[in-house]
């Protein structure tokens, strides 16, 4: 809880207490982290990687599974709940869609000490779930009021898809970047955490509780609780052990997105809703996750 939740909840809260004193432009903040930062540490790290093939498939099979597990546990809460089609749509997200990069990179850089073998597992995760919730995720909005092929072809203008594609071309073939490419980009790479942690602590401050309180409970139940037992469960299943299961563990814990709250508000799609799930779940995450990395460290 000291060493690596609350020093990641100080950059929170001053984030909270910037946007309560200047009123920060969330807008640019968000196309700031989405266009720029988070395109550059996955660059970055996926430049820098020394990934064999096998942990690579352990870790894309590992997401696979944990998002379709995530995905049966929100649909079957969404059929004994009885919601409509919104609903169910900000329901799964809310629980497909966790916070693998403003929250889980900082956590897994103090959790491991800098070591980049577990960031590296942690970025392909976060590289994961940046092309499912802006591929998927606006897709199933989107097709609520139609313009499937819009929302499908829209992907292709997030640079996260190119950040992949060039990190990981560049790492296969070996090429070595230029100082005046390799230099601006390690330095994005490198205010990620502290500008994306002060990103999220200005939106949480933006925040409003209202309604489906009931709801929000449920959601946080299964991100927090379920998420963290499902991934112990496919750690097992899969025979995975040491830094690998240890970092994968740890990333399923992490707490709902903002992204799933922007989007969400930007399709007009349940916003309160959304955006009660992200409060609840990172506030919450606080003592989840500090407990998920006390176990983790004890069984692996």
């Amino acid at each position: 809880m000291l060493d690596i939740i609350l020093p990641v909840f100080v950059l929170i809260g001053i984030g909270a207490a910037l946007q309560r004193k200047f009123s920060l432009d969330l807008y640019t903040l968000a196309k700031i982290n989405i266009y720029f930062l988070v395109p550059g540490i996955i660059f970055v790290k996926l430049y820098e990687a020394k990934l064999s093939w096998d942990v690579f498939q352990q870790v894309f099979i590992f997401f696979a599974l944990f998002i379709v597990s995530l995905y049966v546990f929100s649909l079957l809460a969404s059929l004994l709940f009885h919601y409509n089609k919104s609903m169910k749509v900000a329901f799964s997200n809310s629980v497909l869609f966790y916070n693998s990069g403003n929250y889980g990179v900082p956590v897994n850089d103090l959790v491991f000490r800098h070591d980049p073998f577990a960031l590296s597992i942690q970025i392909l995760i976060l590289t994961f779930q940046n092309i499912l919730t802006f591929s998927y995720g606006i897709f199933v909005l989107k097709a609520i009021n139609g313009g499937k092929l819009k929302a499908a072809l829209g992907y292709f203008k997030m640079p996260v898809l190119y950040a992949v594609l060039f990190g990981v071309g560049l790492n296969v073939t070996n090429i070595q970047l230029p100082a005046f490419i390799e230099t601006p980009a390690q330095y994005s790479a490198d205010a990620m955490i502290a500008i994306a942690l002060l990103t999220l602590g200005a939106q949480m401050a933006q925040l409003r509780f209202s309604e489906h309180l009931f709801s929000v409970y449920a959601s946080v139940f299964i991100r927090l609780v379920c998420g963290p037992v499902i991934a112990f469960s496919l750690v097992l299943l899969l025979h995975l052990d040491g830094v690998v299961a240890q970092a994968l563990i740890i990333s399923s814990a992490m707490p709902t997105s903002v992204n799933s709250s922007i989007i969400a508000q930007e399709y007009e799609n349940e916003p309160a809703f959304a955006t009660q799930a992200v409060i609840f779940s990172t506030l919450l995450s606080s003592v989840t996750v500090s407990a998920t990395i006390y176990f983790v460290r004890i069984l692996f």
